[in-house]
């Protein structure tokens, strides 16, 4: 490979990396925008035009005049004076701002490595996969923000949960990539064996805990029972009545949602503890280091998550919650990667 070569890729590499960077911090910036109930406090999708903030009086009153004709306004926050709305506000706008920030940052780039030709093929074609993906996630955005406009004072916790979905499947896909670059491989994710499967399984387990933790915020279903390790005085919530096969599925029951958060938090520590003794036991010494990993990672996500709910959804706390179920997954996909061929 000739300098020139050497370089594009090493700035590809870093410009994968400060991807991660990127999306990893919208992550973060999206929970807390959801904990300080401020996704609804732009009202338009404003996909060009709200690229700066409000810089004059005039601007502010006009914001927080749309403001005051959505729902969460009118029942929850009929008393918030401009200068609360401005909090809320630069939650969403910071929001926002990452996710223009980001797409920008990959395209423009994209498109010069895609012209250099001097990049795997398949590389660019996960690449070009991802900023399909970014696309998508700022419709499903506005589509998220439009369920909170008209009915109801929050924004519809099923499509909270896709919109983050998708956040997480870019973050995983951009991390998975930075390792095959960072090894000059080309380890393929969805390669399906009896091999791979207990790995692949462990991180399906995650995601749909991620979907289930979706559900919790979106529907602050973690204000119902903040006890633990029983749900009020009883392992099953008493105030739930399952007498059919539908009921199991109706996921708009707070205290069912949270429920299910719990069970398969304890779940998935009973299949990782199986999953360390049998990569002990049969002493796949390359797979030591991340599978300690992971555990560390998750028991620190368990711990938190109960400070979380006994502490009464400390912000600081349910937000150091979401910031190490990212880390889980990356963990889980670290564990997964050493594993694979």
């Amino acid at each position: 490979m000739n300098i020139k070569g050497a370089k594009i890729d090493l700035l590809f590499f870093y410009w994968l990396a400060i991807t991660l960077i990127l999306v990893f911090f919208i992550i973060i910036i999206g929970g807390l925008t959801r904990l300080t109930n401020s996704g609804l406090s732009i009202i338009e999708w404003e996909l060009f035009k709200g690229i700066l903030p409000p810089l004059d009086i005039s601007t502010w009153n006009d914001y927080f005049e749309k403001y005051k004709s959505i729902p969460q306004y009118k029942i929850l926050n009929f008393n918030m004076s401009l200068d609360e709305f401005k909090i809320i506000f630069y939650w969403e706008y910071f929001h926002r701002f990452l996710a223009r920030l980001i797409g920008l940052f990959f395209l423009i780039p994209l498109i010069y490595f895609y012209l250099t030709n001097k990049i795997k093929k398949k590389y660019l074609i996960i690449c070009f996969i991802i900023f399909f993906l970014i696309i998508l996630q700022g419709i499903v955005g506005w589509y998220m923000v439009k369920s909170g406009l008209v009915n109801d004072i929050s924004v519809s916790h099923y499509r909270l949960s896709l919109h983050l979905f998708i956040g997480v499947i870019i973050i995983s896909s951009l991390f998975w990539l930075i390792k095959n670059v960072k090894n000059q491989s080309d380890k393929v994710f969805f390669r399906f064996s009896k091999k791979y499967l207990p790995y692949q399984l462990l991180i399906v387990f995650i995601f749909l805990q991620i979907i289930f933790g979706a559900f919790v915020s979106g529907l602050d279903a973690g204000m119902v029972y903040q006890t633990w390790p029983l749900m009020g005085s009883s392992f099953f919530p008493n105030d739930i009545q399952i007498k059919n096969y539908s009921d199991i599925v109706k996921f708009d029951i707070h205290s069912l949602v949270q429920f299910y958060h719990r069970i398969l938090a304890y779940l998935i520590f009973l299949y990782v503890f199986i999953l360390t003794l049998i990569i002990f036991i049969k002493k796949n010494k390359n797979l030591f280091k991340p599978i300690k990993l992971l555990n560390i990672v998750l028991i620190s996500q368990i711990i938190i998550g109960i400070l979380t709910l006994i502490s009464g959804l400390n912000i600081y706390l349910a937000s150091a919650h979401q910031i190490m179920g990212v880390l889980l997954i990356f963990s889980a996909i670290n564990l997964y990667y050493f594993n694979a061929n």
